[in-house]
């Protein structure tokens, strides 16, 4: 069962399951609604193997705003979905973020590093984060940062198609970490699920850059000749704070499933198929 199957990681796993012949329900909006018991039940029920929730509240800037509505989504939600799992005995995967991080690191953040989140949607997700450990269930969360993908809403696609209209770009160049391909980050997921692991891991590409150092390299794809210049988190002020520094320690990860495809490989096998 894969909920939220019509978003950015929900069509990477849908695509990936169809690929590998495994069969998959899709669960999507209006007809699900993973606030509400009742609903969950109707979707997840005995024939039900295993749900990948990919259902999330992912407007960082609207959850300042709108914290409330970002905790139920990603946090109170989590604990239904958690308890509805628990009841079946089927593994949940749930999806975090690096943003539960306070960005003030120096060395990728290890699975069990302190949280402290420095924005609303950060600690909505810590508290769906909350909801999974609690539970002696066969689950897995699994962080991952900067999500694109050849379809949905996403930096790379936004980028590829300002380098064609525009003449020059500027990037903040104070934020570091790790782009991640949704569908690397899929076949990452199954990996570990099909191995029968459990608890936190982190499923990014492997590497690290800036946003600057990231949208340069799709500048120089789609247009090279728009010029792409760094600039500071100040000239671009947003409503949530950005954590400086998100790298992810995926070393667990790769201990488990092997070496993550470096994100200059992935990011390359992306661009020429923009939707």
């Amino acid at each position: 069962m894969v909920l939220g199957a019509d978003g950015m990681l929900g069509t990477a796993w849908m695509k990936l399951l169809e690929e590998r012949g495994i069969p998959a329900c899709p669960a999507t909006e209006p007809a699900l609604d993973i606030t509400d018991p009742a609903s969950i039940a109707r979707f997840v029920d005995t024939e039900t193997r295993a749900v990948i929730n990919c259902a999330a509240y992912t407007n960082v800037d609207g959850a300042e705003e709108h914290e409330a509505l970002a905790t139920k989504v990603n946090g109170d939600a989590v604990a239904l979905l958690v308890a509805r799992c628990d009841e079946l005995g089927i593994p949940l995967v749930h999806y975090s973020t690096d943003y539960v991080f306070d960005g003030q690191g120096d060395a990728p953040y290890p699975v069990d590093h302190p949280t402290d989140p420095v924005n609303a949607y950060g600690r909505s997700k810590r508290v769906g984060e909350a909801h999974v450990a609690a539970s002696d269930g066969p689950h897995l969360v699994i962080r991952t940062s900067w999500l694109y993908a050849p379809w949905g809403k996403n930096f790379v696609k936004t980028i590829a198609h300002y380098a064609k209209e525009r003449d020059s770009l500027k990037v903040v160049n104070d934020q570091r970490g790790r782009p991640t391909s949704a569908e690397h980050l899929a076949r990452t997921s199954l990996a570990l699920l099909e191995g029968g692991h459990s608890g936190f891991f982190h499923g990014t590409d492997g590497g690290e850059c800036t946003w600057y150092d990231f949208a340069k390299a799709i500048a120089e794809h789609a247009d090279p000749s728009c010029v792409v210049s760094p600039c500071t988190s100040e000239e671009f002020p947003r409503p949530a704070k950005r954590p400086a520094y998100s790298v992810l320690d995926i070393s667990k990860t790769e201990a488990a499933v092997g070496p993550l495809v470096p994100w200059t490989d992935a990011l390359a096998s992306v661009l020429p198929r923009l939707s």
